[in-house]
């Protein structure tokens, strides 16, 4: 029995720790009670010593001291601030209007909203709530399809997960060892992807089955000219003019040796700037060059996207580390709300209140799986998930088929906080072994850790949905009509489309690496083989001036001049 427990201590480890979670024990006590546990047994089994755990207090500490997490309470901040200042109502109520025309436009809109909230608040319950309070009663008033306006609502608001500035995407960067800057800029298409794909399901819906995504009613559409339009095309004029501008001094600003990333950020710069100041000229001049839905967007979506840049665009051209970029974005919350007249000690307090709650719970779990991790590898855990995952049969292939299906599995019971801190550290070094770019490894497992949130029954965007969708029939105020409650089934039957769709992109990703090794610019590769060291003496004819390296020649006829490949 003693050679037995000697020989599975590590397995038997992981297994009574899946037991704990399962049983519902808190994630951050259930990692720490194991290691400690095992750590005790280990010393009793004579596996290890009480001298490993002398370890332990500095590990703790230099968690406390991680610059990089610091990034975590700003951007928390920074989404919980713009969430309660009402910027997702205005950007919900302005592009509902926008795409309203067309069938399928809230959810299209919904789509949109989502992807700048990503961009912007990196937090899914924000999105979602928010989304679900605003856009769903909308959405069930003219006829939507419950299945289909509950699932593009939950998966809109798990965008947060993929698009930076994303928590996950930092813990993942930390755990990994790698740069945030980085998988940052390599999770940037994946989610725009993503979230382009939502809007192709959509507008694929609208045709094949049109009853479930009608347009906007005439009476419904509040935006409408003396002449009888719209203004849309007032918006594309002055949309046009903003990007010809924005591609000539874009052309003036940098040179074209730029990386990719860079140049994109700054013409988007100049584009939003542009139109923010021709729209401001127009309203204070009163010139009517615009129409007032032309206005509307103007003023309601260029300040998010200004925050966007001030967040990544000064980590993508290098002005700031992604913490600095966090602090600025916070910053820039606080005076968004201030300056839309918003800003409350009440609102602050809630903010800050629950952004202490979320970093504790994090640096929580993350000190449990340190103590976890320390005993781990002690029981030589390490070395038993990278012979289990190198054996399997076909190489990288086969490791990265069997990784993405472990986590799909596993993200049906833990989130992606619990997924990043116990596989993560055991998965990363196995990857890395096997010749697998981490970048692009932790971004595959952040497409796949996002389905975590759209599983049923334990999905928390489904949660979240559920708390503010109708649970009982009502009468909508607008049109006092009577409106059947959303069920429970219905929230998980929707989410199923895009979680299909979810798991094709991490298929792409998987197949087409180059949608997220574009963060590495135009880096050269350096092939070690090819390195020459030309080794030349400084102090005369030899290493010894004439001694036993002297006349250039040393002992064994070895010329010290001789070149080092």
């Amino acid at each position: 029995m003693v050679d037995f427990l000697i020989a599975n201590l590590a397995p038997i480890m992981f297994a009574n720790l899946v037991i704990f979670l399962l049983l519902g024990f808190p994630v951050a006590f259930a990692l720490a009670a194991n290691g400690m546990l095992y750590a005790l047994i280990g010393i009793e089994l004579g596996l290890l010593t009480p001298v490993l755990f002398q370890a332990l207090p500095q590990r703790v500490f230099g968690i406390i001291t991680n610059d990089s997490l610091l990034a975590v309470p700003f951007f928390t901040l920074m989404g919980l601030v713009l969430e309660r200042s009402g910027m997702a109502e205005d950007l919900l109520e302005t592009i509902g209007q926008l795409f309203g025309s067309i069938r399928g436009g809230l959810a299209i809109a919904v789509v949109f909203v989502g992807a700048m909230l990503a961009a912007t608040t990196g937090v899914v319950s924000a999105s979602v709530i928010s989304m679900g309070l605003i856009s769903l009663p909308i959405m069930l008033r003219y006829g939507y399809d419950r299945r289909l306006a509950t699932g593009v609502i939950a998966a809109s608001g798990t965008l947060s997960q993929i698009i930076p500035p994303s928590l996950v995407l930092i813990i993942l960067a930390d755990q990994l060892g790698r740069s945030i800057g980085d998988i940052y800029r390599g999770a940037m298409l994946p989610g725009f992807l993503l979230a382009g794909a939502y809007v192709v399901y959509v507008v694929l819906m609208s045709f094949i089955k049109p009853s479930s995504a009608p347009a906007l009613p005439e009476e419904a559409r509040r935006f409408q000219e003396p002449n009888g339009t719209r203004g849309g095309r007032s918006l594309l004029v002055l949309m046009v003019i903003s990007a010809v501008i924005a591609a000539f001094v874009g052309d003036y600003l940098e040179h074209d040796t730029a990386p990719v990333d860079e140049r994109i950020v700054l013409t988007m710069l100049v584009w939003g700037l542009s139109a923010f100041i021709m729209a401001l000229a127009n309203k204070w001049l009163r010139l009517g060059w615009l129409s007032a839905l032309a206005e509307r967007v103007t003023f309601v979506m260029i300040p998010p996207l200004f925050l966007i840049f001030l967040v990544l665009g000064t980590i993508f051209i290098g002005v700031a580390t992604p913490t600095e970029g966090g602090a600025m974005g916070a910053v820039g919350a606080i005076a968004m709300a201030l300056i839309r007249r918003r800003l409350t000690l009440n609102l602050l307090k809630q903010a800050m209140d629950t952004t202490t709650k979320l970093s504790c719970f994090v640096v929580f779990i993350l000190i449990g799986s340190t103590v976890f991790g320390l005993t781990f590898r002690a029981v030589s855990g390490d070395l038993w998930v990278e012979h289990l995952l190198t054996s399997v049969p076909g190489g990288q292939w086969g490791f990265l088929i069997v990784v993405s299906i472990l986590t799909f599995l596993l993200a049906f019971f833990l989130d992606f906080f619990e997924l990043a801190f116990i596989i993560v550290p055991l998965l990363g070094p196995v990857a890395e072994k096997m010749g697998i770019d981490l970048i692009w490894f932790g971004v595959l497992l952040a497409v796949n850790m996002q389905t975590s949130f759209m599983h049923p029954p334990f999905g928390f965007a489904l949660f979240y949905l559920r708390s503010v969708a109708p649970k009982e029939d009502y009468t909508d105020k607008v049109t006092g009509k009577r409106i059947a409650k959303v069920t429970t089934g219905q929230i998980y039957w929707g989410s199923i489309p895009f979680i299909v769709i979810q798991l094709l992109m991490v298929a792409a990703v998987m197949l087409f690496p180059g949608l997220v090794m574009h963060y590495k610019g135009d880096q050269a590769a350096v092939d070690p083989s090819t390195i020459k060291i030309d080794v030349e003496s400084s102090y005369g004819e030899g290493y010894g001036g004439g001694g036993a390296y002297g006349q250039g020649q040393g002992q064994g006829g070895q010329d010290p001049n001789a070149d080092f490949k």
